[in-house]
């Protein structure tokens, strides 16, 4: 339509007027069939231009690149880390003169974290900013799973099934920090159980997983290790408390906790990609690079169509097409990635720095249920918590544990003093002792009231040194009975009068026997006052721990399930630590608990 305009005012090279000349006028029969032409070019121009108009809603009479009209833009939202080369390689679309439809196409990249958009989309976290884009490249297909799975199948966009680049997990260690004998596996990477917890070994530290793909990643790949079933929980408490102690705001701080201390014994779970940058920061002080034993889990940088619009969805597939291009794949190899069969520049993740050039051996994407189940449970677990401690001191905690060399109460302290490496410092506890009239007319007596385990107390040390110190030195009354109930129902009160929103409140009662205090409260009143007294908006789960041979189990669990607790019973007081964690699993079911 252009070259035909073109042509017609072509005629007109001869000078204005040159149509009227009389020595060339034509004659009729070519007058007519002139007129006829002219009307018919004229004709076919407007009815072009009027085509052109309802389509693009303008014209444009003459472009020199192949392709014209209003441009389609395609906005591309990607992952921070792979936003730069993919500019580069925009750059290039951008001059190349791709077009839908004779419609000039334009990619621009704009970096966004891939949780922000999936939460944009989902509602289901956290999002700021602007979540729109015409294609999105998040690190991971964990967070288009979860959109998918958060809307039911339907999430309104198209996986094209490509993946533009990968990065694998890896293990990176500070600089001069000593490297380990073996290659560490996902099952051994962090404790699973009370006993070692304060075992030597390197901390991980991780990014926080409900933002971070390697950090959702890393808790899938342990609690894998560990199993699905019930009996398994308590490990998994025991690994996500422990992440919970290291993990990173974000990368930027992870890589500040990596450089903080070059000799530190520490493990920094992050992709390949973020360790080649980190050394490329830190050229000075490299951090060490290694690869779990077993496996490791992927990035795999999906390439997803968000548009409903068919035109815009054309552009995307032209710019995914370029993305598969050698140029592309080269831009990406430069900057620390990976194809996706997992081909890696040897000149850019070197050998010397630990990289290998075989890509490890891929695990499984986890899914969007266990995504959001371990997300669940790492919520509830970081919720700090509030926990009144009481323990009996009745004669009976003298008596000695087989096999041990102690008594009740010396086992008891022990794996109290264990179990509150359990708690973050910003957890408040407190502790009670009790028996039978050890505090003028009652059967309890305050040890310490409840405080944050950093605050300042009398002395100048911490209430954690406190509690330590209190346990420690805590000593059963020789001829004390057990004034169970009347210390329950005290208890339940105080930290319903005391109640914080903001924290898990809780009990743990620690005994080894019945109520025996003939002038107390009995167990029928207990029950009534405690059903009358709680509420469903404010909690006070109470989990009692007893131990010895001769306990009756009944009022114990009564009194569990009035207040959304739990009850443990054992005859080895030294199990208290391993109960320490049931009980916290407790929370990843209901969100209630220690």
């Amino acid at each position: 339509m252009r070259n035909t305009l073109g042509r017609h005012s072509g005629t007109h090279e001869d000078g204005a007027g040159s149509w009227d000349r009389p020595e060339r006028r034509p004659s009729g029969r070519s007058r007519r069939r002139r007129r006829r032409g002219r009307a018919f070019t004229a004709l076919a121009a407007a009815f072009a231009i009027i085509i052109g108009l309802s389509v693009t809603g303008w014209y444009v009479l003459d472009t020199s690149g192949g392709c014209g009209g209003q441009d389609v833009e395609l906005s591309v939202a990607a992952s921070p880390e792979i936003a730069p080369a993919l500019k580069e390689v925009a750059a290039d679309f951008n001059t190349g003169d791709q077009n839908v439809e004779g419609r000039c196409v334009s990619a621009e990249i704009r970096a966004a974290e891939s949780a922000n958009i999936t939460y944009g989309i989902t509602g289901a976290g956290p999002a700021s900013g602007a979540t729109e884009s015409d294609v999105w490249i998040p690190d991971s297909s964990l967070w288009p799973n979860l959109v998918k799975g958060d809307s039911g199948g339907d999430a309104g966009f198209t996986d094209t099934g490509t993946s533009v680049a990968t990065s694998p997990l890896v293990l990176a260690r500070p600089a001069e920090a000593d490297a380990p004998e073996e290659r560490p596996s996902w099952d051994e990477l962090v404790p699973t159980s009370a006993s070692d917890l304060g075992s030597e070994g390197p901390q991980v530290q991780l990014v926080d997983p409900i933002r971070s793909s390697s950090g959702m990643a890393t808790l899938s790949l342990v609690a894998g290790a560990i199993g699905q079933e019930e009996e398994g929980r308590p490990q998994l408490v025991a690994a996500l408390q422990t992440l919970q102690r290291s993990v990173a705001d974000d990368q930027q701080s992870a890589f500040d906790q990596l450089a903080e201390d070059p000799e530190a014994s520490s493990l920094l779970v992050l992709s390949e990609q973020a360790a080649w940058r980190y050394n490329r920061e830190h050229s000075d002080a490299a951090a060490q690079v290694d690869y779990p034993e077993g496996g490791t889990y992927t990035l795999d940088y999906p390439y997803i169509d968000r548009s409903s619009d068919p035109v815009v969805s054309q552009a995307a597939e032209l710019f995914r097409e370029a993305l598969t291009r050698n140029s592309a794949q080269n831009a990406l190899l430069r900057d620390g990635f990976r194809t996706a069969d997992g081909e890696a520049d040897g000149d850019v993740l070197t050998e010397k720095a630990g990289f290998q050039a075989a890509a490890p051996k891929e695990l499984p994407t986890p899914s969007a249920a266990d995504v959001q189940q371990l997300a669940q449970a790492w919520n509830r677990l970081k919720l700090d918590s509030r926990l009144l401690t009481i323990v009996d001191v009745s004669g009976s905690m003298l008596e000695p544990v087989p096999g041990t060399g102690m008594n009740r109460m010396q086992i008891t302290a022990a794996a109290s003093i264990e179990g509150l490496q359990l708690f973050p410092e910003s957890s408040e506890l407190g502790m009670w002792r009790f028996s039978v009239g050890i505090n003028d007319d009652l059967d309890y007596e305050e040890v310490l009231p409840i405080r944050e385990l950093t605050a300042e107390v009398e002395g100048g040390t911490t209430q954690l040194d406190a509690l330590t110190s209190a346990w420690s030195s805590i000593q059963p009354v020789p001829d004390g009975d057990t004034g169970l109930y009347d210390t329950y129902l005290a208890a339940y009160r105080e930290m319903s009068r005391t109640y914080k929103a903001d924290r898990v409140n809780a009990i743990l009662m620690l005994t080894d026997g019945n109520n025996d205090d003939p002038d107390s409260i009995g167990l029928d009143e207990l029950a009534a006052k405690l059903e009358e007294e709680s509420s469903p908006v404010k909690p006070i789960p109470v989990f009692t721990i007893a131990f010895g041979p001769d306990i009756d189990e009944e009022p114990l669990q009564k009194i569990a399930d009035i207040t959304g607790g739990a009850s443990y019973t054992t005859e080895n007081p030294a199990e208290i630590g391993d109960i320490f964690l049931q009980a916290f699993s407790h929370r990843l079911e209901t969100g209630d608990g220690g």
